[in-house]
């Protein structure tokens, strides 16, 4: 399976690209075209923009999760770099743990987009949160090359 590492490596960190960048473009950019254009205008771009994303971000996540799942299981042999003398462990163990909390967000708004709860108030704070959780995990994933 250590064979496999790199490939698995450049998967989790395309699918971890393509999900950062989509959250960044929605709270970055898609907020602010509120400013620009009217509301049912803008009703109607989230619109578009969510039934884009719904038909490919699934399997992105699946596949990031999966591939983290994965490393985790080469790079740690289970749960043995929980130890004080690895450093970097217990920074993955937080970046694990954002990350459930990220899924933990996704799966909420799927829930909320299939029930018809999605309001653009929860759309934007959901967004939001996922990029704040996003940036702890990148932040992690860097220090953890350092400790």
């Amino acid at each position: 399976m250590a064979a496999w590492y790199p490939l698995i490596l450049l998967l989790h960190l395309s699918c971890a690209i393509v999900f950062v960048g989509a959250v960044c473009f929605e709270v970055l950019v898609l907020e602010s075209f509120h400013r620009q254009f009217d509301h049912a205008l803008m009703e109607k771009i989230e619109a578009a923009v969510m039934a884009r994303v719904r038909r490919f971000m699934p399997v992105v996540v699946a596949l990031l999760f999966l591939s983290g799942f994965s490393l985790f299981d080469i790079r740690c042999n289970g749960f043995a770099c929980i130890t004080p003398q690895y450093g970097w462990g217990w920074l993955l163990m937080t970046k694990a743990t954002l990350a459930f909390a990220v899924l933990a967000v996704f799966v909420g708004a799927i829930r909320a987009g299939l029930k018809g709860t999605m309001d653009p108030c929860r759309f934007r704070h959901t967004h939001r949160i996922v990029l704040c959780l996003m940036i702890g995990i990148v932040v992690l994933a860097k220090l953890m090359f350092y400790a």
